[in-house]
C-alpha cells in the first residue's frame, strides 16, 4: 500500500443465508468442504439475490455487499451514505472486524476503534471507568496510557457522576456519550462511527462532530462516518461514497455525492384522499433545494357542480408541527370554481425561505360560508436540502407567515 493509504478494501463481498443461523444445512457445508479440498470455488458464491429489501427474492442467499473497492488516506473523513438496507452497517462491521467478508480483504495500518451500536464493546456489569480501561486494553494501550486520558474521557462524556456505576444502569444516551468519548480519546488511527450518534441529544451530537473534526484535521487520524444527517456529512466529511443495494454507485466530493443521493429520491409524491364530494390528489417533489420555489399541483375530481365560489387554503408545518407558512386564498382576493369532473390547480410559493429540514402540508377546501368541504393533515411530506452545495453562513432563515403564492387554474 502507498504509505499515505491507511485503509484499503479490495473486492469486499458479504453473503448471508436468509432465515438461518449459520451457513445453512449440513449438505451445504459438506458441499463447500468438498469444493475447498479440491481447490475449487465455493459453489454458493455463484448464487444469491441483490440486496433489495423491498422485493421478494428467488434465492435463500442474499448479497449484502458486492465487489466493494475503495481506499482511505490518513487524516481523511470518509462519509458513507445510502438508504436503509444499502449495506452501510455491514461494511462498517467488516472494516471493524466484527464479521468477516465472504470474499475480498481489508488492509489497514494502526488500531481501529468503532462505535457501531449502543453498548458495543461495553460489559454491562462493569462500571463506566472499568469499561474505559477494558476498551483501552482491547486497543493495545497500557494502563498508564489509559490513565493519562481518563479525565478527558470522563469530562467529554458528561457522565462523571455515574462513572463508578455499572453501565447496565445507564440510559442509551449516556452509554453512547461514554462510548464515543472512549473511542475518540484513546487515539486509534482509524475511528469508525455508525448512525448511533443519533441517540445522543443535539448538544452532544454537535460536540461529537467537533471532536471528529479535531482528530482528523489537527491529529491526522482517519474517520469513517455513516449518517442519514446530510448536514453532518456535509460539514464533517472530506469525501463520500454512496451505497445502493450492496454496491458502490458513486464516490468522490461530498457535494457531488450528496446531490446524487438526494436526486435518486427526487420524484413527485402523489397523495389521494377521498370523501363524499371529492377525490383529491396532491403532487409535489419529495426533496427540494432550500432556494427553490415550492410547486404544488392539486387535482380535484368532483362528483358534483359547486355553483358558489370555493377557497383552497394550505399550511406548511415543520417537524414540531408548528405552522411556518400559512396561505389563505381569500386574503389574496382569489377563489376557484369547481365543476363536476376533473379540476386542476397549480400553486407556486415564491422564495419560501425554509431552513433545511422536513415539512408537511395541511390542506383544506371550504365555501363562502366557511363550511369545510375537505380537510387533510400531513397530506404531503417533503424535505428541503442544500442540493447545490451553497456555503451557508447562516442557515436560520426566517420563514414568511403569508408568502407570495401564484395560482394557475388549468
Amino acid at each position: 500500500m502507498n504509505k499515505e493509504i491507511i485503509l484499503k478494501a479490495e473486492n469486499i463481498s458479504k453473503q448471508y443465508r436468509l432465515g438461518q443461523v449459520g451457513t445453512g444445512t449440513l449438505s451445504h457445508d459438506l458441499n463447500r468442504w468438498w469444493h475447498q479440498v479440491r481447490g475449487k470455488e465455493n459453489p454458493y458464491l455463484k448464487i444469491g439475490d441483490t440486496n433489495d429489501r423491498s422485493t421478494k427474492g428467488t434465492s435463500d442467499y442474499v448479497w449484502a455487499l458486492q465487489d466493494i473497492n475503495f481506499e482511505v488516506e490518513r487524516g481523511e473523513v470518509l462519509g458513507i451514505i445510502g438508504k436503509n438496507g444499502a449495506g452501510k452497517s455491514t461494511l462498517l462491521k467488516i472494516l471493524s472486524k466484527v464479521t468477516a467478508p465472504t470474499t475480498g480483504s481489508i488492509k489497514s495500518r494502526g488500531r481501529i476503534a468503532s462505535l457501531l451500536e449502543v453498548g458495543t464493546g461495553f460489559n454491562p456489569e462493569l462500571t463506566g471507568k472499568e469499561n474505559i480501561y477494558l476498551n483501552g486494553a482491547i486497543l493495545g494501550m497500557t494502563k498508564k496510557e489509559i490513565a493519562s486520558k481518563i479525565d478527558e474521557i470522563i469530562d467529554f462524556s458528561g457522565c462523571e457522576r455515574y462513572i463508578d456505576t455499572p453501565v447496565k444502569r445507564y440510559s442509551s444516551g449516556m452509554t453512547v456519550r461514554l462510548a464515543f468519548a472512549v473511542a475518540a480519546f484513546l487515539e486509534p488511527e482509524i475511528l469508525v462511527i455508525d448512525e448511533v450518534l443519533a441517540v445522543g441529544d443535539a448538544e452532544f451530537q454537535k460536540k461529537a462532530i467537533g471532536k471528529m473534526q479535531d482528530i482528523s484535521r489537527k491529529e491526522g487520524r482517519t474517520v469513517l462516518f455513516v449518517s442519514h444527517n446530510m448536514a453532518a456529512i456535509q460539514s464533517l466529511c472530506t469525501r463520500a461514497i454512496l451505497l445502493e443495494k450492496g454496491n458502490i454507485i458513486a464516490s468522490g466530493e461530498v457535494e457531488m455525492i450528496l446531490e446524487k443521493y438526494l436526486l435518486t429520491d427526487i420524484k413527485e409524491e402523489i397523495n389521494k384522499v377521498t370523501n363524499e364530494n371529492f377525490v383529491v390528489e396532491i403532487k409535489q417533489k419529495k426533496i427540494i433545494d432550500f432556494q427553490e420555489n415550492i410547486k404544488i399541483e392539486v387535482l380535484i375530481d368532483s362528483k358534483i357542480d359547486f355553483d358558489q365560489v370555493i377557497f383552497i387554503d394550505f399550511a406548511i408545518l415543520n417537524k414540531l408541527e408548528e405552522f411556518v407558512i400559512h396561505y389563505r386564498m381569500n386574503y389574496d382576493d382569489q377563489s376557484i370554481k369547481i365543476k363536476s369532473g376533473n379540476n386542476t390547480f397549480s400553486f407556486e410559493i415564491d422564495n419560501p425561505g425554509l431552513i433545511l429540514g422536513e415539512y408537511s402540508f395541511v390542506f383544506y377546501i371550504y365555501d363562502q360560508l366557511k363550511n369545510v368541504l375537505y380537510w387533510v393533515e400531513n397530506s404531503s411530506q417533503f424535505q428541503t436540502s442544500n442540493l447545490h452545495g451553497i456555503l451557508l453562513a447562516n442557515t436560520h432563515f426566517k420563514s414568511h407567515l403569508v408568502p407570495k403564492v401564484r395560482l394557475k387554474k388549468n
